[in-house]
């Protein structure tokens, strides 16, 4: 077959090690030699000797996802093979985690991760009020976290004379070392004479970075996930 379809552009790549790498930008392979986690559904095509095992719905099996606080579920992929991974072809990216490390993302922004990784879920602190970004996933160990991203990635660095405050709906994550708290820049009257509606933002102070996405997500969205 020829065609700009069957070019090397789109044509997938030889595994050269075990792990994950970005195959393109809406998707990513995993190429396993033993165990990894993925969240449900987002399995697009695979090959080899792979079992899939969906995870139990309890804490240990389930991924907080911001806004609703609902859980993501999540996949164990076994054996040897390769498997491709992506949601909604959104953008896709790794992060890589070392000892020491700890990464605190949003559960709808989570696509796969070693199952070298480890995870717990957080409550932002100051966080009194039902609403976004509230509940999120804490991931530390040694590995490789795989994200996805409604659009490009906008990464801003956060230092003690300049904080950072970003809407709670479009925040997909932050690096250790960084103090949270939620911040509000009208007062209800601004509200009721026709303010921007952006009431509340969640802070983040002390030495590091957060990662926030081009968009915000809508009810229609929400209630996709």
């Amino acid at each position: 077959m020829k065609g700009d379809l069957f070019s090397s552009r789109h044509m997938a790549q030889p595994a050269v090690a075990p792990g994950m790498t970005v195959e393109n930008a809406k998707c990513l392979r995993y190429t396993v030699n033993g165990e990894m986690l993925a969240r449900q559904g987002a399995m697009i095509a695979y090959r080899g000797n792979l079992q899939f095992e969906r995870k139990g719905q309890g804490v240990g099996g389930m991924l907080k996802r911001a806004v609703t606080g609902e859980g993501l579920p999540l996949m164990a992929v076994r054996g040897q093979g390769e498997a491709w991974f992506a949601h909604e072809a959104q953008n896709c990216f790794i992060v890589e985690v070392e000892p020491g490390d700890e990464f605190t993302v949003n559960g709808r922004n989570v696509l796969c991760f070693d199952a070298t990784l480890s995870y717990r879920i957080a409550t932002v602190k100051g966080a009194g009020i039902t609403g976004g970004g509230l509940f999120n996933s804490v991931f530390t160990g040694h590995g490789e976290l795989g994200l996805v991203c409604e659009g490009n990635p906008l990464v801003i660095p956060v230092s003690p004379q300049y904080p950072v405050y970003v809407d709670t709906d479009a925040v997909v994550g932050w690096t250790a070392g960084l103090q949270t708290s939620l911040h509000r820049s009208q007062s209800i009257g601004s509200m009721l004479r026709g303010g921007s509606g952006e009431a509340v933002q969640l802070a983040l102070q002390g030495e590091g970075y957060v990662v926030v996405r081009p968009s915000e997500a809508t009810e229609q969205k929400a209630g996709q996930h």
